[in-house]
């Protein structure tokens, strides 16, 4: 009887990689990032910067017959003082398509931030390694989901037979920017997001560009889209802008017009879909900011209240519902010359009744069945039959 197969290295190229807009060298290895070089460049905020590194949606896609894979990496958690610890991170491997395996990473640094100041403090830790055995012996599509919400070095990945790059499968490519709840907080794994879940129902390849905290309307986020190659692209605007009180109404309705305008600059024809806020009581007619609740911090929970005013809506401070109505209005204003634009209610994903079911455990962030929901709903709205992202579409 044959013995096991020694492991080899293989070299960590960029077409093993999908899902990341930049691959940074680093005195470890890789660091995937999901916005360029550019765009980075024109943000100072810290949120910004350790979510667009946080790698939701990228994954090593490998054509292999390999049984064992190994991959060294250096991980950077992120710890909030006074508030429990977060899940730590996984690792989803999937063969031809279908989660067999999840493993959770070690060793890492670490940040604590102080929420009430914003001061961080950073301790240097040692790579870690997440070992995948037991693999079908025959030759297979084998995905390794990154981590979506821990900062992620690659640094070596091992394998005990050849590997290649998965071919293209001609599946087209889905291009998504949201919040937070896109870049998958709360959900049971990278692969469980509500986009991956969405893409995967979709027989879609992901490039997801949720950003937790940086759905604001940027414009550099904006060409990134721009630049960036796409058969479907979707943007699920509102919840940043209203819990950060970033802007009025004045200022939200050209925004949205100028970061739309700069997407079609690069994709003219491509079936472009707006996603309005799902449901969230904690915001739908009350304004920002929001903020932490903090009998709930002393009692060892995380959630969020809104601070603002109702009555200020009157001035132009939004709301979820102030903007469900002006996002209805300004793709109802642009399709008659885009007729590849369209429009979905997020409450169509998720809305009062499925709060009443499924409430949102901290008040924003929907939890792994709600991801689940809100993944086979939107592949259902967007790729089913007579969706704009279907087989049908224009």
């Amino acid at each position: 009887m044959p013995g096991p197969q020694a492991l080899t290295t293989v070299p960590l190229t960029p077409g093993l990689l999908r899902g990341a807009l930049d691959l940074e060298r680093t005195a470890h290895g890789l660091l995937p990032h999901r916005l360029p070089p550019r765009a980075r460049a024109q943000s100072a905020d810290p949120q910004l910067a350790m979510a667009e590194s946080q790698p939701s949606g990228v994954r090593l896609a490998l054509r292999t017959r390999a049984t064992t894979v190994e991959l060294d990496t250096l991980r950077t958690l992120r710890v909030h003082t006074g508030a429990p610890p977060r899940p730590e991170g996984v690792y989803d491997l999937l063969v031809d398509g279908r989660l067999a395996s999840r493993a959770s990473g070690t060793g890492g640094n670490t940040v604590t931030i102080d929420p009430a100041t914003g001061a961080a403090a950073h301790r240097q830790g040692q790579p870690g390694t997440v070992r995948f055995t037991g693999l079908p012996d025959r030759d297979k599509d084998v995905e390794i989901w990154l981590p979506h919400n821990e900062t992620t070095e690659l640094i070596a990945l091992r394998a005990d037979a050849p590997v290649t790059p998965v071919p293209d499968r001609g599946r087209p490519v889905w291009l998504h920017h949201g919040s937070s709840i896109s870049h998958g907080s709360d959900a049971a794994g990278p692969s469980a997001t509500w986009p991956a879940l969405a893409a995967s129902l979709g027989g879609a390849e992901l490039v997801n560009l949720g950003l937790g905290g940086g759905a604001l309307l940027d414009p550099f986020t904006a060409r990134a889209m721009r630049d960036t190659p796409a058969d479907l692209i979707s943007v699920k605007i509102g919840i940043n802008l209203v819990n950060a009180d970033l802007m009025r109404l004045r200022a939200f309705t050209p925004a949205v017009h100028g970061f739309l305008d700069t997407v079609r600059e690069g994709h003219p024809d491509t079936p472009l879909l707006v996603v309005s806020p799902l449901y969230c009581p904690v915001h739908e007619d009350t304004p920002g900011p929001a903020a932490f609740d903090l009998d709930a911090l002393r009692e060892g929970t995380v959630r969020f209240v809104a601070t603002g005013d109702p009555a200020e809506r009157a001035a132009g401070k939004l709301t979820l519902t102030v903007i469900r109505e002006e996002l209805a209005r300004i793709v109802a204003q642009r399709e008659a010359d885009d007729p590849h634009l369209s429009l979905l209610d997020g409450r169509d994903l998720y809305g009062e009744p499925d709060f009443a079911e499924l409430p949102l455990p901290d008040g924003f962030h929907p939890d792994a069945a709600t991801h689940r929901r809100v993944g086979e709903r939107f592949a259902a709205l967007a790729f089913g039959a007579g969706g704009p992202f279907g087989a049908g579409r224009a």
